[in-house]
């Protein structure tokens, strides 16, 4: 149900509510009233028919003296000497009685109540039918309130999810008021800045850095070069290879995030693509389980689809544990370790650079990973399977293309 929904029902329920006990409260006091008025009519006639009988003429119609047949509550209630009136509303037709002792005779008088009784059934009526009414605009009115704020709520949730993707260009447009909804939409919007903000200083710094050190590694380059073969080169060697390697990661971050980007499409083999990347990225000593379960055409950037495999494979061993499995089934890669598993925030929040769940590296492969996977318009999800290890999920499902007929 949604809050819409939600909204009318309660507003009608809450309107409902209060329709019923105004009309208890309603028909108790009008049924309260009337009685009383009754009990006031009816002993302004014992009174006078117990003078009548004192005076010896009981000509008054309704008037009984020592009935054998009245309510027994009234017949004690009498003769204790008091003077009383009772409603009979047992059996069929109610009846308002009234009763006083004069010496050793009962004076009764009685008259029917059905008059009452219909004006309040009728009262109820007329009740039943306004609370009903009421009921009925009041759940219109909530409908209608409450549709305008699902509406507003809707649209901001639509642009979080639009900020949520990457869309950090997309804002709310509050339409005045300072109510609760205003406030959220002025907070996303704030959020939605400091979050362009932070997002574009650290762009700014990734490739700053990047740069400025594109000389000074190329420089260690080539003095690792030339310097006289030995162990201890060859030490100096792999470090400087390391850096070069980790300087060309930190530059393709920064052509990432700037979003000029673009696919060089071509229709290729989604199993062949995968071999190739593997072959890439498993060491020699290292070996990688290939499935293809069903191949698969697609027309996607090779080279871009070759690296993030590539990087999903060199995670799983870095972070993860053999065996690693890679299964092809159509347009879809899985990238399988048996390892410990992604971290929580990398599941819930996706790769962020500089960060890795096991504190070693800086986290810019997965980051690559991504940021090819949105140039190529692909999507790559992070799972922990119920059965243990983590799995990295390539889906080229829009890039597929079906084999040409005949």
């Amino acid at each position: 149900m949604g809050l819409r929904s939600k909204i009318g029902v309660a507003i009608t329920v809450t309107a409902a509510l209060v329709a019923v006990l105004m009309g208890l409260v309603v028909h108790q006091r009008t049924a309260a009233n009337q009685l009383d008025a009754a009990r006031d009519a009816l002993d302004g006639r014992l009174v006078s028919a117990v003078e009548d009988h004192a005076a010896g003429t009981n000509w008054r119609p309704h008037t009984l003296v020592n009935p054998r047949r009245m309510p027994e509550p009234l017949r004690r209630a009498a003769e204790r000497g008091k003077r009383a009136t009772y409603l009979d509303d047992r059996g069929g037709d109610p009846t308002l009685w009234a009763a006083s002792r004069l010496g050793n005779d009962i004076i009764v008088v009685k008259r029917p109540y059905n008059r009452e009784t219909r004006n309040l059934r009728d009262l109820d009526d007329v009740l039943l039918v306004a609370g009903g009414l009421g009921t009925g605009f009041a759940g219109v009115v909530g409908v209608g309130l409450a549709t305008v704020a699902g509406r507003r709520l809707n649209s901001s949730a639509r642009i979080a999810e639009r900020i949520a993707e990457g869309d950090l260009t997309a804002r709310l447009r509050p339409r005045g008021g300072k109510d609760e909804i205003a406030r959220l939409m002025e907070a996303v919007n704030s959020m939605a800045d400091a979050l362009a903000a932070r997002l574009q200083a650290e762009r700014e710094v990734t490739a700053n850095i990047s740069h400025e050190l594109r000389t000074p590694v190329a420089g260690l380059v080539a003095a690792a070069a030339v310097l006289p073969e030995g162990r201890a080169t060859e030490m100096v060697r792999d470090r400087v290879r390391r850096v070069s390697e980790l300087l060309a990661d930190v530059l393709e971050v920064a052509r990432l995030d700037g979003d000029a980007e673009r696919a060089e499409t071509e229709v290729r083999a989604l199993g062949e693509l995968t071999r190739r990347a593997v072959r890439a990225a498993a060491p020699e000593q290292e070996t990688v389980r290939v499935e293809v379960v069903r191949e698969s055409l697609v027309e996607t950037d090779a080279r871009r689809v070759e690296r993030i495999l590539a990087n999903l494979v060199t995670n799983a061993f870095r972070h993860g544990s053999a065996p690693v499995t890679v299964e092809v089934d159509g347009p879809v890669v899985h990238v399988r370790d048996a390892g410990p598993g992604f971290p929580h925030q990398l599941l819930h929040g996706g790769p962020q650079r500089f960060r890795t769940g096991s504190g070693n590296g800086l986290g810019l492969g997965l980051t690559i990973a991504a940021g090819q996977a949105r140039v190529l318009g692909a999507r790559l999800d992070f799972a922990n399977p119920w059965d243990g290890g983590a799995r990295a999920t390539l889906d080229l499902s829009g890039s597929e293309r079906l084999p040409d007929a005949g």
